[in-house]
């Protein structure tokens, strides 16, 4: 016995050097990614924070009385408590109806969530069309981004780097600590990998969801009016919202750049009023901020998806999973159809969303732990079932 606990204690501790050795190894190689890697595992940003200046905050109007069943809103609490949740926020006919944050969380806790902010991004793409830095979204991406103009990707137009339906190629998920992917997602020069993707596919025949549009859309911004992102944001949007100054992730202190198709991390609250925006029909407080135009352009059905509009997501067609890419075996879980198949939400990794239903005047934001097994039909037809 004592042999066999030797062999055991030795094969142990072989595993450990090993492990050890592989990751000083990768270190070496490349020490920003594997360092920001292991941060993120402890909940640290993929990169450096840059704030985004909040100014004048849209007041929520708190409700009175009920226009949703108790019933419903404590099935959709104990749904969000179930699920790991941090903060559910529900909003109906002006009013909002719950703002509930679980144990260890508040009002103030900011929350990583991922891709709720390219529906953030195409606001902003419509605000700059509208201030003609951007002529329309049939012009071609290379007036911006030189270094397409010479090739065939010379041929994409900024409506199907919106619609996702581009054609250019880009990293699939790996596990490889040092592959194209992590690189782009927690590397200090995410341009590098987003801006030198090639032309895989003729554009408008394939929906291939992925970050390589909405960075190169965002990298277009910058370069259409002269302003870094940040300042852009803040300026033309985030101040005539937001509650609280929020942060986009930064690659390096060196390039500068954030990451555009993800990592706007802000409060829960923040992301409702964004929501009630696009409810509004890109009207807060009696003030326009986008034009009615585009928010509907950005909430119609590309031509190769129906549930997905300007970097939105729609739910017009029930699928029960959901699928992102061909490259990609994630998928997205529907256990049922929704209930209003007019909804229109934000899809953040894990569960992070925002969910507008214009047709019963119902915003709902849940920001929580990330769960790979999220239901996206639960919260919204619990609501939903619930209107007095």
């Amino acid at each position: 016995m004592k042999t066999f606990f030797k062999i055991i204690s030795s094969l142990i501790l072989l595993f450990i050097a090993s492990l050890i050795t592989y990751i000083t190894y990768l270190y070496i190689q490349n020490p920003v990614v594997v360092s920001r890697l292991g941060g993120v595992i402890m909940g640290n940003n993929p990169g450096i924070p840059e704030v985004v200046k909040a100014n004048n905050t849209f007041p929520v109007k708190v409700a009175t009385s009920k226009s949703i069943s108790t019933q419903s809103i404590e099935s959709a609490i104990q749904f969000a408590e179930k699920t790991d949740s941090h903060a559910l926020l529900i909003f109906h006919k002006n009013e909002l109806q719950l703002e509930h944050y679980f144990p260890e969380y508040s009002k103030e806790s900011i929350t990583s969530t991922a891709s709720m902010h390219k529906s953030v991004l195409a606001i902003l793409i419509g605000i700059a069309i509208e201030q003609g830095y951007i002529e329309s979204i049939d012009q071609p991406a290379s007036d911006f981004l030189s270094e397409w103009s010479a090739d065939k990707r010379n041929q994409i137009t900024i409506r199907q780097m919106l619609q996702q339906s581009s054609g250019i190629d880009f990293p699939e998920f790996s596990f490889h600590p040092l592959g194209e992917w992590n690189e782009m997602v927690v590397g200090d020069d995410v341009m590098k990998i987003t801006i030198n993707q090639l032309y895989e596919k003729d554009p408008d025949t394939e929906f291939a969801y992925n970050g390589i549009n909405p960075q190169n859309l965002g990298l277009i911004l910058q370069r259409a009016t002269g302003q870094r992102y940040s300042n852009y944001l803040s300026e033309n949007f985030w101040q005539y919202l937001a509650e609280k100054d929020s942060y986009v992730i930064l690659d390096s202190e060196e390039n500068k750049m954030p990451r555009m198709f993800c990592c706007l991390d802000a409060i829960a609250k923040d992301w409702l009023r964004v929501g009630i925006l696009i409810l509004n029909k890109g009207i807060l407080d009696e003030k326009r901020i986008v034009s009615e135009s585009w928010i509907e352009q950005m909430t119609t059905p590309s031509k190769l998806n129906p549930n997905y509009g300007f970097l939105t997501w729609l739910g017009i067609e029930h699928q029960e999973q959901r699928i992102y890419n061909t490259k990609s075996t994630a998928t997205a879980f529907h256990s049922e159809p929704f209930i209003d198949n007019d909804i229109i939400y934000f899809d953040g990794f894990g569960g992070q969303r925002v969910y507008i239903i214009p047709s019963k005047e119902i915003v709902i934001v849940r920001t929580g732990d990330i769960k790979m097994d999220w239901d996206d039909a639960k919260l919204p037809n619990i609501i939903s079932k619930g209107i007095l």
